[in-house]
């Protein structure tokens, strides 16, 4: 693989996609799907300044006729036009798809399978998702391209499941992924909430006898939930199951293929730090969830030396489903994609497009952010991609800066089960997520990474700096009330090998059986000299960025030592699901002194965020400090009311 500069192809330095534009995902209905008009519209992607589509292929639209009357006042009739789902006529438009991409300069995804979660129409009860104590459940795909067939959703514990479904799939795509290389994409766990903590698989009580020394069955039988310690292990273990009954499986059957693999974790039953790192390309999301969660993708992939995080981007923004559709500002898609780039992301994937056919366009996608032609997006977008694309391809460059590696509460929040019932929504149920984390405050001037236990088992100490991946940390700060003894037995060889560590209190050790050595270790661990609650004994060097109040932002470096800072505009912090219409206005600039410890020089710079307008530094190795300009004004937003919309799942 190799980097686009130009002319030159430097080798060794992975990149993925032709240019750093952003991609939209390209709804499918299942409808006869003809060449003239996917033709015309990724004609209208090109001269609008995307860089590519990924195709994601869902229901026929008379599905949710009594939806589409209700909210757009819109019938659709019944469509039984739609090339059969993976058939040789649904092939050849696809191969051709990707055929035309290529030779207009497109690059082209694909969704692998309809819709989501993963299932299909070969899956028979056995590959099925299995819940403990319940043989009749199943879980079926009802917005899939082949209803009113519906799918049943595969078992992701078991290979074999994932194997059967991906190998018509598979089949189906090959002539399509010939030419430039393509990614393959998966979204979000989306399992059954009822399920999350009863999902199961023949043999798992075996290998979980095994493996911790107790019979799990009792507690199946009983509340899970009420036995802390003993959920701690069974999700270790359904960690185990997951990752190789379908992560591991899925980038394999990718690259088989000749494709990337491009994923997203959210809500998977798993050390998501962990399975972000197997993938090509680690996928975060929002606004239907946090931007803070993208650092938990981008610290991964900093740490697995991945270069491209990428974001399914301004989905549901306003509210699900549906609020303010063909109403967005670009103004507050700025706002939302600032706080994505503070976060590490350098690569967009709109969410999205629906497919119309020539001459029309008042075909919907429920829940999304409309982009395609006769949006309200539409005058403004080709600047606004060609800002996009700028600050992308910054944040590109080199390497994300490393100072503090915080471990990440996993286990914490594996101990504490579900959300509060205020922060549970459709799909977000357990703590487990991460959905919510945030670096602890005294750590944030410091460019704050999270890392988990299997990073630090892969890490080392030399040159006074913890070295894993693209990241060297001069220190590791833990904060934590549960931390796994695996975890611990590292941290404790790495301080006596010299790491410093800021230990804010003795962790305790999760899991139901416990180690006798585990409170001697945490004392012998907290003795050493190296070793202090506080912070500032700790770290022994100025923060990246000082000030009153620092905005959200987000550096690379090259290898040069240039580094390159995107500060994010003020209202781009902190940002919540759902944003409100107009949530971006700003009627006058903030001005802030910052000071930047870069390359053991302290610059003091006193900067204008003007409305809508966020900063990028480059600062080169001798201290010279450039503005690059990366201005985009966009139309002034108005402030519009609340909705509150019923949700349809």
């Amino acid at each position: 693989m190799f980097v686009f500069t130009g002319s030159k192809q430097i080798i060794d330095e992975p990149t993925f996609y032709s240019s750093s534009k952003p991609c939209v995902r390209w709804w499918w209905f299942a409808t006869e799907i003809k060449k003239t008009d996917i033709k015309y519209q990724l004609d209208w992607v090109k001269k609008n300044n995307f860089g590519g589509v990924e195709i994601a292929w869902v229901y026929p639209l008379y599905r949710y006729q009594k939806m589409y009357a209700q909210s757009y006042n819109r019938h659709y009739p019944k469509d039984t036009t739609a090339q059969k789902w993976l058939s040789p006529e649904w092939s050849e438009v696809v191969a051709y798809t990707k055929l035309y991409a290529d030779s207009i300069g497109l690059n082209c995804d694909f969704t692998f399978g309809s819709a989501w979660p993963v299932a299909g129409n070969n899956i028979d009860k056995k590959h099925g998702t299995q819940i403990y104590g319940d043989t009749a459940f199943r879980q079926l795909l009802t917005f899939a391209w082949s209803w009113p067939d519906t799918q049943r959703v595969i078992n992701h514990l078991d290979s074999n499941a994932f194997y059967l479904f991906a190998e018509p799939v598979g089949k189906a795509l090959n002539k399509a992924l010939k030419g430039s290389k393509s990614a393959l994409f998966t979204d979000s766990w989306e399992i059954k909430l009822n399920s999350t903590n009863k999902i199961w698989t023949p043999g798992f009580e075996t290998t979980f006898r095994k493996k911790f020394g107790y019979d799990i069955i009792p507690y199946m039988e009983a509340a899970l939930d009420s036995f802390p310690d003993v959920r701690y292990d069974y999700m270790l273990h359904l960690d185990d199951y997951v990752t190789n009954g379908f992560y591991k499986p899925y980038v394999k059957k990718c690259k088989e293929l000749g494709a990337w693999s491009r994923v997203q974790r959210l809500a998977s039953p798993t050390d998501v730090m962990t399975t972000y790192s197997l993938v090509d390309i680690p996928e975060t999301e929002a606004m239907l969830n946090n931007p803070n969660y993208s650092r938990i993708v981008s610290s991964s992939a900093c740490l697995a030396s991945k270069k491209i995080v990428s974001s399914e981007t301004f989905t549901c923004m306003y509210g699900f489903p549906a609020t303010y559709l063909r109403q967005e500002q670009t103004a507050d898609l700025k706002m939302v994609a600032d706080a994505l780039f503070a976060q590490g992301v350098n690569q967009h994937f709109y969410h999205g497009m629906p497919y119309n056919p020539k001459g029309s366009d008042t075909i919907d996608f429920f829940a999304t952010t409309y982009f395609g032609p006769g949006g309200s997006l539409t005058p403004e977008l080709p600047a606004f991609n060609a800002y996009m694309e700028k600050v992308s391809g910054i944040l590109q460059k080199g390497k994300t800066y490393s100072d503090v590696a915080v471990y990440v509460p996993y286990e914490d929040a594996v101990m504490k089960g579900a959300y509060p019932h205020e922060l549970q929504r459709v799909w977000v149920w357990g703590e487990y997520e991460l959905r919510y984390v945030y670096p602890p405050k005294e750590t944030e001037q410091y460019h704050p990474l999270w890392i988990n236990r299997y990073f630090l088992e892969q890490a080392e100490f030399k040159g006074g700096k913890l070295s894993i991946g693209d990241a060297q940390f001069p220190a590791l700060y833990i904060d934590v009330e549960y931390m796994d003894i695996r975890a611990l037995k590292r941290v404790f060889e790495l301080a006596k090998k010299g790491l410093p560590v800021c230990l804010k209190r003795l962790p305790k050790e999760p899991g139901k059986i416990k180690s006798e050595k585990y409170s001697d270790m945490c004392n012998s661990l907290a003795s050493l000299p190296n070793v202090s609650k506080d912070f500032h004994r700790v770290i022994d060097h100025p923060p990246l960025i000082q000030g009153d109040s620092i905005p959200e932002y987000w550096c690379r470096v090259e290898k040069d030592g240039t580094h390159y800072l995107f500060l994010a505009q003020w209202p781009s912090k902190h940002l919540k699901y759902p944003i409100y219409s107009g949530q971006s206005y700003m009627e006058k600039s903030i001005f802030r002194e910052l000071t930047f410890k870069i390359n053991g020089k302290i610059i003091t710079q006193n900067i204008e965020f003007k409305p809508y307008q966020s900063i990028m530094l480059k600062v080169t190795a001798n201290g010279k400090v450039e503005f690059l300009d990366i201005s985009f004004i966009p139309k002034t937003p108005v402030i519009r009311p609340r909705e509150k919309q019923k949700m349809y799942f």
